[in-house]
């Protein structure tokens, strides 16, 4: 399944290059060797009247000879070529893991590495422009791993460096761990790669090497977003001169040292491929123009162990693989105070990387056994019959820094797919015809009278459209982030029921686009938020470019604030809480029909929707079951029902006591009251 999952990849990825007009597709590899390219034409390769050619001298002189086959085979051949070159990097790299490796994590990790290679953006990048930076990743790996040798594995990596200078930083490496015969193989590859280019481009090598600092002004402007180097990254920031000159010197040599330090202690360790992978980084770190398609050293940091805990243990390779796989506006929101560091994750990634992250050595007694995780008893209730895994209930915080990225994440492909799910306004006014004819023959068409009596209540006009435009967001994060901090296994459950009930959502937003009131023309409703709408224009203004109108079906507003009433009703500890978590959902229906932003059968929906997700959450974990420590009333002699029952005292992942509260043990009581089960299943 894993290698049919890379072969769709694969042809996924070769038909978006070739489904691109010829003059779109691999756009910097036709300004070489196209008929116009700068390798095809007489002169100069970095001639300003044309697109400059950004490689090394080196490069345009290995690339020459190609010109006449790339011309005639553009976009099919070079193409396969480029996703060969990620399949062979991905099987030396999955051969490459630190041992011991099991046999569950040997088998499936070439088609592990490959997928995440070409989903990730170098690679996309790389294909999209024609680039040749895979081939300089590959040539270094191909070095340290399948070559034997040290005379083999300095040649190679002379070459990569031929072609990226960078990459010299692995000689440093090779001299580093006591191969020093590789590391002056290299350098001597290097330098005469280098030389012969010379050589024979005396004034293109004089260009690049001293006229731009080893390529250092060419191609796009060097404070661009895609530049994620350290030099990029100070311009940006505002700094320029001699100044920028300065710092980004100091900071290139402290980079160096710790990030080089760094490998070589993992390389002793046994790590050779963490080595590479933080050498890497440390070198789009301190290169002058470190472009998208040259950030590969990132993913493979992936393989770095961090965190003596079970729980711990995922959170740096999600981090990598999120950070290299989507762009920056997705994993963070839309605030200017995050701008600098949505616009540098890759580099934050990697200095991580090279110079931070604290990987676990070999030798640490938590590297192939780490703190287990603390799980709930198994719960002889689940549905034995529902063919899906059944999942253990974690007692223990999740880390907040992967929760707060992953509901991130979801949200904003949430919003996406909630953007793409349209299907045109007259679908959607049809099904808002057909909504209101079953309302009317229901007896429940209440949104007109709703609308036009709050619309002549100035009043409580005012606050149902506040209600309705505060209030979606807020509760619900209010209660994620109580639960995290009090009741972190709660807090898990609870999360999931609203992931889920999201997506059933997504699925009605696609399958069944809907006018709300507001956008059905001819009914005389009132959009008490948004203004009068002008019917004439199909999109309603600057509106519908930033969410889909017909997103109606179910009514999320309604959903989320029933799962905030269900849930503070399930968990909270007294009766006025219980109340007030009730009133939400009581105001959020209220809202919704009276600004004429939903129909009753929206709100319907949303309930549905919700309790699919606690249906879901119930089959996964089954039902929530009893603290630790407690006895169901069932179960005690009658004579012992008069005692108060036991507090437990639960911990949190550190080990630290959490705080119990009253609350804590009336919600002890109530649960051992109401759960009740029979003393064999306990």
């Amino acid at each position: 399944m894993l290698w049919l999952i890379v072969a769709a990849l694969a042809v996924r990825q070769m038909a978006a290059v070739l489904r691109q007009p010829p003059g779109e597709r691999l756009t910097d590899l036709e300004t070489w060797i196209g008929e116009n390219g700068v390798l095809h034409v007489t002169g100069s390769l970095y001639d300003s009247d044309r697109i400059t050619f950004t490689g090394t001298p080196f490069a345009g002189l290995v690339l020459k000879p190609l010109t006449r086959m790339a011309e005639q085979n553009l976009g099919v051949a070079w193409t396969f070529g480029t996703l060969l070159l990620v399949a062979a990097l991905g099987i030396v790299a999955a051969r490459a893991l630190p041992g011991p490796v099991s046999r569950r994590t040997a088998l499936p990790a070439a088609p592990v590495a490959i997928s995440l290679l070409m989903l990730s953006l170098p690679v996309r990048n790389a294909l999209h422009l024609g680039q040749t930076s895979i081939l300089p990743v590959l040539l270094v790996l191909l070095g340290c791993f399948a070559v034997r040798g040290e005379r083999a594995s300095g040649i190679l990596i002379g070459l990569a460096a031929a072609l990226q200078p960078t990459v010299l930083l692995f000689a440093v490496l090779l001299w580093l761990t006591g191969r020093r015969r590789a590391a002056l193989t290299g350098g001597a590859a290097f330098a005469a790669c280098t030389a012969s280019a010379w050589a024979a481009m005396p004034g293109d090598s004089w260009t690049y090497w001293v006229h731009h600092v080893a390529g250092a002004g060419l191609g796009g402007d060097a404070d661009s977003l895609a530049n994620q180097s350290l030099h990029g990254a100070l311009l940006r920031a505002g700094l320029a001169g001699p100044l920028e000159i300065a710092l980004f010197v100091l900071l290139v040599a402290a980079v160096c040292f710790l990030g080089l330090r760094r490998a070589a202690r993992y390389a002793a360790d046994g790590q050779l491929l963490l080595a590479v992978a933080v050498t890497g980084c440390v070198a789009v770190a301190v290169s002058p123009t470190a472009w998208q398609h040259q950030l590969l050293w990132v993913l493979l940091a992936v393989v770095g162990r961090v965190g003596k805990r079970a729980s711990d243990r995922p959170v740096w390779p999600v981090v990598v693989v999120l950070a290299i796989t989507l762009p920056g506006t997705m994993l963070l929101p839309n605030m200017a105070a995050l701008y600098p560091v949505r616009d540098n994750v890759l580099l934050i990634a990697a200095l991580a990387a090279a110079c931070a992250v604290p990987f676990l050595p070999r030798t640490s007694e938590h590297w192939q056994h780490p703190i287990p995780t603390d799980h709930a008893a198994p719960v002889p209730a689940r549905w034995s019959r529902i063919p899906l895994l059944p999942f253990r209930r974690v007692l223990s915080r999740p880390n907040l820094l992967l929760e707060l990225l992953l509901i991130r994440v979801v949200y904003s492909a949430y919003a996406h797919v909630r953007l793409a799910a349209t299907a045109g306004r007259a679908t959607a006014e049809q099904h808002g015809r057909q909504i209101h004819s079953i309302e009317q023959w229901l007896h429940i068409d209440i949104e007109h009278w709703a609308n036009h009596a709050v619309v002549n209540a100035g009043r409580l006009r005012g606050f149902f459209d506040h209600y309705y435009t505060t209030f979606h967001f807020i509760v619900p994060l209010t209660i994620l982030g109580v639960l995290y901090v009090r009741r972190p296994a709660d807090y898990r459950w609870a999360r999931s029921t609203i992931g889920f009930a999201t997506v059933f959502a997504l699925a009605g937003f696609w399958l069944y686009p809907l006018a709300p009131p507001r956008l059905m023309p001819g009914l005389g409703f009132i959009d008490t938020v948004h203004g009068v709408q002008d019917f004439a224009k199909p999109d309603y203004g600057s509106l519908t470019a930033m969410t889909n109108q017909y997103a109606a079906m179910p009514s999320l507003h309604f959903g989320w604030s029933l799962w905030c009433g269900v849930v503070v009703v399930v968990l909270a500890p007294k009766m006025w809480m219980k109340a007030l978590g009730l009133l939400h959902p009581l105001f959020t229906v209220s809202a919704i029909i009276a600004t004429a932003n939903h129909w009753v059968l929206d709100a319907v929906g949303g309930a549905a929707v919700v309790m699919l997700g606690f249906g879901l959450a119930y089959v996964l974990a089954g039902p929530r079951a009893l603290r630790p420590g407690t006895v169901p009333a069932a179960a005690k002699p009658q004579d012992d029902l008069e005692r108060p029952l036991p507090v437990p005292v639960p911990r949190s992942t550190d080990g630290a006591m959490d705080d119990v509260t009253d609350e804590v043990a009336d919600e002890a009581t109530d649960e051992a009251t109401d759960d009740v089960v029979g003393s064999k299943q306990l």
